[in-house]
């Protein structure tokens, strides 16, 4: 059941990421600005 929705939510996640983007390059900059805020907070 847990994988189950972890591999839902991954996938969901990954089409929302997708839908936002037009290019590769923004696909690229979405995924830039996600690992600097999981960063940014694991600095704090």
């Amino acid at each position: 059941m847990r994988r189950t929705l972890s591999v839902v939510l991954v996938s969901l996640l990954t089409l929302a990421m997708l839908s936002g983007c037009n290019t590769w390059r923004g696909v690229g900059q979405d995924i830039e600005k996600a690992g600097e805020g999981i960063q940014n907070s694991a600095n704090k």
